[in-house]
């Protein structure tokens, strides 16, 4: 059985998007992530947090599979790349939240647009960031 990854707004250690990254890697390696899916694992928003945290996606990836609690793997995280100060999670938190609105510029916007209208949400005028689509596309919100 397909299953999604959970919410891009939950939080490990007060960092958005980790726990998500998790959930992605360890459903893959269960073939439990859905195929749309498999295109964007270690790219997009993997990728920038694997930056934020200055940490190999590949090496996260064999990490996370070991075991754990995501609390764990994120110390692990620390420890093998950096600790982001709290400030800096504040960035994090608040640009991943809003990628999506008003990100012409790179393309994240019409990037938005089209998973919208893949899904059949191109009517929904409230799904203004990437976190808003997943909440709705994954069945978490209406």
């Amino acid at each position: 059985m397909k299953a999604y990854p959970r919410s891009a707004c939950d939080k490990v250690g007060g960092i958005v998007y980790f726990a998500r990254m998790l959930d992605k890697i360890r459903l893959h390696a269960a073939h439990r992530l859905p195929a749309d899916y498999h295109q964007n694992l270690s790219k997009g928003f993997d990728g920038r947090c694997c930056r934020l945290l200055k940490v190999d996606y590949a090496a996260l990836r064999e990490r996370a599979l070991q075991g754990g609690a995501d609390e764990e793997i994120l110390e692990w995280c620390f420890a093998t790349g950096r600790r982001p100060v709290e400030e800096e999670i504040l960035i994090w938190n608040s640009f991943m939240r809003k990628r999506g609105w008003r990100d012409e510029e790179d393309g994240t916007t019409e990037e938005l647009e089209r998973y919208k209208a893949q899904s059949g949400l191109s009517h929904r005028k409230d799904l203004l960031t990437l976190f808003d689509y997943y909440e709705v596309d994954e069945g978490r919100t209406a």
